[in-house]
């Protein structure tokens, strides 16, 4: 063999052993391009998996949502029958109650005229009673005895009582009737004109008064004057057996309303039975204690009451009460 013929084998056989290493390496990074391409198909699959599960989750989702729009449409349905059957039913609720008010006034105009008719009645016979009763006293008593005079004081005296109460059922009657006719009340002058209409006897306890200056108010001015005249009445009446008895007249403003009060320190009274204090021929002490038809107050509470306003009262036995009402400023 000449010696460029091994030369170039030499050659040859040197590329052939970069080639193969060439080879080899390449070799090798196809196979770690084959791992990294199979860990990628790994993660592609492993991904869709994935993708799978949560197309399973979001179609239960889907189906559970579709579930409870219906569940909701179901009960916006019901919500909107039991509504309108509400509705239905206050309708008709009110409805009744309309007529139910109407029978109620219906059948308070006949009470009052009823009691209007009865008292306006009675009181012809009564007053005739009373009358023939006191010839009987002044012109016969010498033909009956003790007793016989006796049970005609008492026929005087309980027709004379029978007689106020007709009135005061009469003037509780009429209140029904009346027409409120609202003017200006200077209440100052309209007190001060009762004070000095009140007679009192020598032997009577006469009250010490004292009168705020009483701001005006709007109302039926000789409805309110019956107010304060009963009212009056009352502290005199109830603190007739102190010492030295005194009624303080006053009054104040709240919100849109003016409170007026009459106060005395007289007998008082149990606040456990305050719902009876404003009822007709209620009472609260007995007749041989303070005398009285149980009328006075009902007839406060109804002229209020129709001039809007509200009466009440706070009262300690022994102590003094104080009655309170209120008119529109």
């Amino acid at each position: 063999m000449k010696k460029n013929d091994s030369d170039e084998l030499i050659i040859a056989h040197r590329e052939i052993i970069l080639q193969n290493k060439e080879i080899e390496k390449r070799a090798e990074e196809l196979i770690i391009a084959n791992k990294k391409l199979l860990f990628q198909n790994e993660e592609k699959e492993n991904r869709a998996a994935e993708l799978v599960i949560a197309n399973k989750e979001l179609a239960f989702q889907n189906k559970e949502k579709e579930k409870r729009a219906e569940e909701l449409s179901i009960a916006n349905r019901e919500l909107k029958n039991a509504q309108d059957d509400i509705r239905k039913l206050n309708d008709e609720l009110e409805q009744k109650v309309i007529e139910r008010t109407a029978q109620l006034e219906s059948v308070n105009k006949e009470l009052e005229s009823f009691s209007y008719s009865v008292s306006h009645d009675l009181r012809a016979p009564i007053r005739a009673i009373n009358g023939y009763t006191k010839i009987l006293k002044e012109d016969y008593a010498e033909t009956f005895d003790a007793d016989g005079v006796k049970i005609l004081q008492a026929i005087i005296n309980n027709s004379k009582k029978m007689g106020e109460l007709i009135d005061d059922l009469l003037a509780f009657s009429k209140l029904g009737r009346k027409q409120v006719t609202e003017s200006d009340i200077q209440m100052s002058d309209l007190v001060n004109t009762i004070r000095e209409e009140l007679i009192f006897d020598d032997h009577e306890n006469i009250p010490e008064f004292e009168v705020d200056v009483l701001p005006g108010a709007k109302g039926d001015k000789s409805l309110i004057k019956q107010v304060w005249i009963n009212l009056i009445s009352n502290a005199i009446k109830y603190s007739r057996n102190k010492a030295q008895a005194k009624i303080e007249i006053g009054a104040y403003t709240k919100d849109n309303l003016i409170v007026y009060f009459v106060k005395d320190n007289g007998a008082g009274f149990d606040m456990q039975y305050y719902d009876k204090l404003f009822g007709v021929f209620q009472r609260l002490h007995s007749q041989e204690e303070f005398e009285g038809t149980g009328i006075g107050l009902a007839i406060v509470q109804k002229i209020v009451q129709r001039h809007n306003g509200t009466v009440w009262a706070e009262s300690k036995v022994d102590e003094g009460s104080c009655f309170y009402f209120s008119l529109l400023a």
